[in-house]
């Protein structure tokens, strides 16, 4: 992969000057191979991805909790069918049925019909998962996918009929495609990025692990640990805090960059 380097906001007070990191596919590079560097896509025909906290799910170490299993019986009677893009047909109820989750969820106009339609234009949705209510027959969820078997699947946007709140629906949706995607023998389920709190549910699956700039950790104290960090306005680089390194790493920074996974300039 061909990286680049944006400049973001600096902080001169502090001497922090970031850059946001840009990777882009080499010939004979998979999306893959991107994911398993720690990027996510960036471009919805996977021309360009960025580096982040993200977090996904090592299926071959997946085994249902009790919680997971809760959550999955609370979808008794809701069936579910994984379709290619090729198979599916984006009409106009749909359409106005995720514009109408998206808007609720994410705010009005945050997700215009023409970004809406260019999402499911892209190259970047291979396959949906279609959730139905068996009793009466409605389709009350869609989950955008990208799959590239038996490597990864990317767990993208999630569109479902808010009334299904009581029943977990959103979190049935996750964790059904954990199993089913462990079940086919998947290697990965990419889950996307946990800055907040709030994006923390995405780690109640055993195998979760989340990359933290230097390599997959499946450390979830560390990941709490840095969430909490980020939320307090953190005046250092990561990894000037010793704290960090010592609690987490296990090592100095000379140590650490010996095992970077990025090479350097040739």
């Amino acid at each position: 992969m061909k990286l680049l380097f944006s400049e973001a906001a600096p902080d001169y007070e502090h001497y922090i000057f970031p850059y946001a990191v840009w990777a882009f596919p080499e010939p004979g590079e998979m999306p893959a191979d991107l994911f398993n560097g720690g990027f996510l896509p960036s471009s919805r025909n996977l021309e360009r991805f960025y580096l982040c906290r993200q977090v996904r799910v090592a299926l071959g170490q997946f085994r249902p909790s009790s919680e997971n299993r809760r959550i999955l019986r609370k979808g008794q009677g809701l069936a579910a069918a994984l379709v290619p893009r090729a198979e599916f047909d984006y009409t106009p109820r749909r359409r106005e049925f995720y514009k109408t989750y998206a808007d609720a969820k994410f705010g009005k106009e945050v997700m215009s019909y023409e970004r809406l339609d260019a999402l499911f234009q892209g190259r970047i949705i291979s396959h949906l998962l279609l959730f139905t209510d068996a009793g009466t027959g409605a389709e009350i969820g869609t989950v955008t996918l990208y799959l590239e078997p038996p490597a990864m699947a990317y767990y993208y946007y999630a569109f479902y009929d808010l009334a299904y709140l009581s029943r977990n629906l959103g979190m049935f949706m996750m964790t059904w495609a954990v199993a089913e995607f462990a079940r086919r023998g998947f290697g990965f389920l990419y889950l996307g990025s946990c800055y907040r709190q709030s994006a923390l549910y995405k780690t109640q699956f055993k195998g979760a692990e989340f990359f933290n700039g230097l390599r997959w950790s499946a450390n979830l104290q560390e990941l709490k640990y840095l969430v909490a960090r980020g939320e307090s306005q953190p005046v250092q680089h990561l990894l000037e805090v010793e704290e960090y390194r010592q609690t987490f790493c296990g090592g100095e920074l000379p140590n650490l960059a010996a095992h970077s996974p990025f090479g350097g300039a040739k």
